[in-house]
C-alpha cells in the first residue's frame, strides 16, 4: 500500500522547532513504513532538501508563501501519481482540492485539535462541507471522536480515533531517582508547552506560590518557546509579583526534552482549554515522573486518577492543583509508585508502533 500524507503548511518535515503534528507525522511514518511506502509532503525551507529519502519513506518538501500557494504546489507535484490511500494532517479545508485530483482515493484527514473545525479558524458549517469530502475522520482521542461525532452528526459513521505515541528508547526513566520531601533538597515542578493562555501556566504559577507555605524549597521550571513575546513578558511579571522561583527555559529542543523530564520531581499540565490529548503528558510518564493534569479533553485517556498519574477536575483552581503537589511531595513512595504505573502504561499503551498500527488497520479496511 502507498500511502500519501500531506502535512501543513508551515513547517517542514521533520520539524527544526516545535511542530508536533510534523513530529507526529514523522514518527506515525517511520513505523508505518515498515509494511508500506510513504510519500509525505511539506512545507519548504532553507536547508532542507527538496527531496529525502529514509528507507520506504519519501519526504517531497514545496514552497508556500501561504495556504492557498503551499497547496497549490502541494497538487502540482502529487498529480499524476498514484496512491492507495491520503492522509491530510490538521487541514479540512484542502480535502476538496485533493478530491478534485483524486476523485476515486480514499482520503483520511487526521485532525490533532478542534483548532481547524471551530471558530475563528472557520465555521461549523465550512467546516462540516470540508470534512464530508473524506472518507475518514481520525482524531487523536477519544474525546475529540465524540466532540466530531456531535458536532457533525451526518458524517459520525466515518469518524474514528488513534492515540498518539512516544519513543520509548528516547524518553525513559534515570536510572536513579531520588524525591525530595524533607524541604532540604528543591523539588521541581515542570511544564511544557506553548506559552499561551489555554495552557494555564497562570494557574500553575499560582498554584507553586501555594505548595511554596509547605514545601519552601519548591522551583518550576517552565519549557516553551512559542507564543507572543508580550504573554511572555505577562508571564515574567506575575512570577515576580508573585515571588516564586521559576526559570522559563524557552524552546527546548526535542532531542533535550528527555533531560528536560528527568530533571524534575513531578509534571504539571494545567490546560484551561479543550486539550484533546496532550503528548507531554505521555512524554513525562514515559520519563519516569508522576504527571498532575487537567481532568480535560483527552486527558483522562491517558491519566488515571490515583493509578498512574492525578487529575485535578477543578482546574481552574490554583489550590486545587497546590494540593495535589503537595501530595506527592510530602509522599515519595506515592510519587514512586505513581510514576512506576505510568511507564507501564505508555510501554503498553502509547508507543509509535501502537498508533501506526491502529491506523494500519483503518487504512486497510475499506474506506471508500
Amino acid at each position: 500500500m502507498h500511502i500519501l500524507i500531506i502535512a501543513p503548511e508551515q513547517i517542514p518535515v521533520p520539524p527544526p522547532v516545535g511542530g508536533s503534528v510534523e513530529h507526529c507525522i514523522y514518527q506515525i511514518a517511520k513505523k508505518i513504513s515498515s509494511k508500506h511506502k510513504v510519500t509525505i509532503i511539506s512545507r519548504l525551507r532553507s536547508n532542507y532538501p527538496k527531496t529525502s529519502r529514509l528507507g520506504h519513506i519519501t519526504i517531497l518538501r514545496v514552497p508556500g508563501a501561504n495556504k492557498q500557494a503551499y497547496l497549490s504546489n502541494v497538487l502540482k507535484t502529487v498529480k499524476g501519481h498514484h496512491y492507495d490511500r491520503i492522509q491530510i494532517d490538521n487541514r479540512p479545508r484542502f480535502v476538496r482540492s485533493v478530491r478534485k485530483v483524486f476523485p476515486h482515493t480514499p482520503i483520511s484527514v487526521f485532525l490533532h485539535s478542534k483548532t481547524f473545525i471551530s471558530p475563528p479558524m472557520t465555521s461549523k458549517k465550512q467546516a462540516a462541507r470540508d470534512l464530508s469530502g473524506a472518507n475518514r475522520i481520525i482524531g487523536n482521542s477519544l474525546s475529540l471522536q465524540n466532540h466530531l461525532k456531535r458536532t457533525f452528526p451526518k458524517i459520525s459513521h466515518k469518524v474514528r480515533y488513534v492515540h498518539l505515541g512516544v519513543d520509548l528508547t528516547q524518553f525513559r526513566p534515570r536510572k536513579k531517582k531520588e524525591h525530595s520531601n524533607d524541604g532540604r533538597r528543591p523539588f521541581v515542578i515542570l511544564f511544557a508547552g506553548r506559552l499561551i493562555p489555554k495552557k494555564g501556566i497562570p494557574v500553575l504559577m499560582k498554584a507553586t506560590k501555594i505548595v511554596m507555605k509547605s514545601i519552601p524549597s519548591v522551583r518550576l521550571k517552565i519549557a516553551g518557546g512559542t507564543g507572543k513575546p508580550s504573554y511572555k513578558k505577562y508571564l515574567k511579571h506575575l512570577a515576580s509579583s508573585l515571588r516564586i522561583p521559576v526559570t522559563f527555559k524557552g524552546y527546548v529542543s526535542r532531542s533535550q526534552m528527555p533531560r528536560f523530564y528527568q530533571s524534575g520531581d513531578c509534571f504539571v499540565c494545567p490546560s484551561q482549554g479543550h486539550e484533546a490529548f496532550g503528548l507531554v503528558n505521555v512524554e513525562a510518564m514515559a520519563s519516569g515522573i508522576p504527571a498532575i493534569a487537567s481532568r480535560n479533553g483527552g486527558i483522562p485517556e491517558i491519566i488515571r486518577h490515583k493509578h498512574n498519574g492525578l487529575l485535578v477536575a477543578n482546574y481552574r483552581s490554583p489550590k486545587a492543583f497546590a494540593k495535589e503537589i503537595i501530595k506527592l511531595a510530602k509522599d515519595p513512595s506515592k510519587a514512586r509508585r505513581l510514576a512506576k504505573q505510568a511507564r507501564l502504561d505508555v510501554t503498553r499503551k502509547f508507543s509509535w508502533r501502537a498508533t501506526a498500527s491502529k491506523l494500519e488497520k483503518i487504512y486497510t479496511k475499506n474506506s471508500t
